[in-house]
């Protein structure tokens, strides 16, 4: 098999075992269980808890003591094993201890990933600028599988849906033991730093106030990424409640029309090389940052109904916020690091993001929702929620536009591709 349809192979079951169920776990909670909204928000912040720091102790071990892919391999047998017990939890608070280890075997995966396409696309002469989005856009797709897959066998509010994942997961990491060899290159040195010692090398990039504006607005970004992964397919179910909409499409399968989202994601992310290299870091932020108010903004206007083609709208926008963030974000943190701290940097973006974003984002979205758009019934303000987080985009699009001082050169960008490259 060739390396690039191995490296499709990874990314289709690194997202096939995400999509399994992270949209449709809410409808799982609310419509199965019966378990209480703040209850929920403890169970969707474990993912942001442990990128914390799994992320980081993984980039420091592959970078120093063990080959990325087996740790990867590790990790993803891990993570099946949990998921296969998850239905068998009866309570709530059990079951945010459950997650939170599921999601300490799963999240550093998405870090080492990207570490082991990189490095095998560079040992075999590749330009990962070029190559890698059309690698990565196949992990799109194995969302859209799965999504498409809970929802076509009614397992959306069904605990079959932790077995389909459970089940993607342990093949993903047997499969991983098969992959190219991604070494530790890390080299001990007679004079090295503290941070060194520790393995917190990749912290050194906050030296650099570009990098350090960079790694803050990351952490804003990934907050926006946890409110619409959150609250996006329990909006729709909402509607079921309402008489006028109970019986359309959108509200019979939401995680389908959700998945449009995902199906942009494939569309984008093969434009990233021509949008990097033609207008730069800066921008392409920048456009995410503003898709990001639109998605939520067309949210807080849009219905099953009649405005069903705003939701529809801002599924496809989402392609847009979160592929010019998250894809580009990787590749930029790729090109400022030296390849000895290659799995800590992308473990340093995963923390930024996933982590301290995503606890901040879960936490203070819960507590505002609870405190101002939530009636005494507990039906939630939608309208509210999502004009509210529209109006956090914008602000952080314009505080964005004017900290991070970068000025594109077409010429550098070119020379920083060749770097990415080699």
């Amino acid at each position: 098999m060739s390396l690039r349809l191995r490296l499709i192979a990874m990314n289709f079951l690194q997202f096939f075992v995400w999509g399994s169920w992270l949209l449709t776990i809410g409808a799982y909670w609310f419509q199965t269980k019966h378990w209480s909204g703040a209850q929920f928000g403890a169970i969707f912040s474990t993912m942001g808890i442990a990128s914390l720091f799994m992320p980081s102790i993984a980039g420091v071990i592959a970078d120093k003591h063990i080959n990325a892919e087996k740790l990867y391999g590790l990790f993803h047998i891990g993570g099946a094993i949990v998921l296969f017990c998850v239905p068998m939890v009866q309570s709530p608070g059990l079951m945010f201890w459950v997650m939170l280890i599921n999601m300490m075997f799963y999240m550093p995966t998405i870090a080492l990933s990207v570490a082991v396409a990189f490095n095998a696309l560079k040992s075999d002469g590749k330009d990962v600028v070029r190559d890698f989005p059309p690698i990565r856009v196949w992990g799109t797709v194995g969302f859209i599988a799965a999504l498409w897959t809970v929802s076509l066998l009614h397992l959306e509010t069904s605990s079959g849906q932790f077995y389909v994942a459970s089940g993607a997961s342990l093949l993903l990491g047997l499969y991983a033991f098969t992959l190219p060899p991604c070494p530790p290159r890390f080299q001990r040195r007679d004079n090295q730093s503290l941070l060194d010692t520790f393995g917190l090398t990749s912290f050194k990039l906050f030296r650099d106030a570009r990098m350090a504006v960079f790694f803050i607005f990351s952490m804003l970004l990934g907050a926006a990424l946890q409110l619409t992964n959150a609250y996006g397919d329990t909006f729709l179910h909402d509607f079921a409640k309402m008489d006028a909409y109970k019986d359309l499409v959108a509200v019979r399968y939401p995680a389908i029309i959700m998945s449009i989202s995902q199906i942009s994601e494939t569309l984008f992310i093969l434009a990233i090389p021509f949008f990097l290299r033609r207008f730069g870091i800066k921008t392409v932020m920048l456009i995410s940052m503003l898709a990001w108010t639109l998605r939520f903004g067309l949210f807080a206007f849009g219905d099953p109904g009649a405005g069903l083609w705003m939701i529809v709208l801002s599924c496809i926008v989402y392609g847009m916020a979160f592929d010019f963030f998250n894809i580009s974000g990787q590749l930029f943190v790729e090109g400022q690091s030296d390849p000895s701290i290659r799995a800590s940097a992308q473990g340093l973006f995963m923390l930024m993001t996933n982590g301290v974003g995503a606890v901040l984002g879960s936490s203070i979205s819960g507590l505002v929702i609870e405190a101002f758009f939530t009636h005494p019934d507990q039906s939630k303000d939608w309208h509210g929620i999502w004009i509210t987080f529209a109006s956090y985009s914008l602000i952080v699009s314009v505080l964005f536009m004017v900290l991070f001082k970068h000025k594109h050169d077409r010429v550098a960008a070119e020379a920083l591709a060749a770097k990415i490259a080699h």
